[in-house]
């Protein structure tokens, strides 16, 4: 009986290592060289996640938890089915112990970082608080969806807002993960708020400390410090950036960390598109207005109105430009 070469196993390839079966069709031992090297590398250059039996943070598990969190805060918008109102509070119950659950155990790994050992009690006090502030997050995300409708003419419905406006999502999360950043939990709000920036091109650190009835039209490219204070009614559009202006560094020249380094945009300022305001110490004073392209890197009183007047703006007609006499080009 004949043995088809194209389905014969390869009796030159070696057994597969004890514990791994063998795959037909694939050579193990081929990747198994770059073993080593990655191994060596991993003592050398880190990268291993486990300390004493300690693992860091997932990010994918925080993906998860800002997820439940979403369908927490607006039920029946982030899911498949239909919420109906008798099954609400039993799903709520549901939701808030897998969230607290996650939340808790990635917490519990992010306060262990630099320190494996450290305790952390049954259920840290982080926790305690953040889901105290559910309903108080709700309220606030209320004020911002009557900013969206009241500031944007497109908008026909607060549904509309909450399905298909990314800085509700971005703006969301940040507010969540604000919470966590002010009890000092440490990396998991940064990674809550890159989260969001992943899906919506919305930069917001958790740190910076954000008024009511705030809104981010198209939203963009935009990108808020970690230290900016923005008072209640403001109202950003795309690739809007307030950023630090320099980073003070020690003797030896590095970068000192913390420190006020990004602005301060009071009540009721407008931003148009693509304008960077940069500074610990710039204040956009209550109810000014920034024109679109601006660079500013000191204060502006209340009241004021920022722009770059045009210069050399040229609107001519097409059919007078026909009669002119035609060049000549050469690339």
């Amino acid at each position: 009986m004949k043995t088809d070469p194209e389905t014969a196993p390869d009796e030159a390839a070696p057994a597969p290592p004890a514990g791994r079966q063998a795959r037909p069709g694939f050579d193990d031992a081929f990747y198994d060289q770059f073993v080593p090297e990655l191994l060596a590398s991993y003592s050398t250059v880190g990268g291993l996640n486990n300390r004493d039996a300690h693992n860091m943070p997932s990010t994918r598990a925080v993906g998860q938890i800002c997820e439940g969190l979403l369908q927490l805060l607006f039920p029946g918008f982030h899911d498949d089915d239909a919420v109906h109102h008798g099954t609400l509070a039993e799903l709520t119950r549901e939701r808030i112990s897998a969230v607290g659950i996650q939340l808790e155990d990635q917490v519990r790994k992010s306060v262990r970082i630099g320190d494996p050992k450290r305790p952390t009690g049954r259920t840290p006090p982080i926790l305690r608080q953040f889901f105290h502030s559910l309903s108080d997050v709700r309220e606030l995300l209320r004020t911002d969806i009557e900013a969206a409708y009241e500031g944007d003419p497109a908008a026909l419905y607060s549904e509309e807002i909450i399905l298909s406006y990314p800085f509700i999502e971005a703006i969301t999360i940040q507010r969540l993960a604000h919470i966590l950043y002010a009890a000092s939990a440490p990396i998991i709000p940064r990674m809550m708020t890159e989260w969001a920036h992943s899906r919506t091109g919305i930069d917001i650190h958790p740190g910076a400390r954000i008024g009511s009835h705030f809104f981010i039209d198209h939203g963009t490219g935009v990108v808020i410090g970690e230290t900016c204070k923005i008072g209640r009614r403001v109202k950003l559009y795309h690739g809007v950036t307030l950023g630090a202006r320099s980073f003070a560094k020690d003797e030896a020249g590095h970068i000192v960390k913390g420190g006020k380094r990004h602005p301060n945009v009071e009540d009721g300022v407008t931003i148009y598109p693509n304008s960077t305001i940069l500074g610990g110490e710039t204040v956009i004073g209550a109810n000014s207005t920034i024109g679109a392209n601006v660079f500013l890197m000191h204060s502006v009183p209340a009241d004021s109105l920022v722009i770059y007047e045009e210069k050399q703006l040229l609107i001519r007609s097409k059919a007078d430009r026909k009669k002119e006499v035609p060049l000549d080009w050469v690339i």
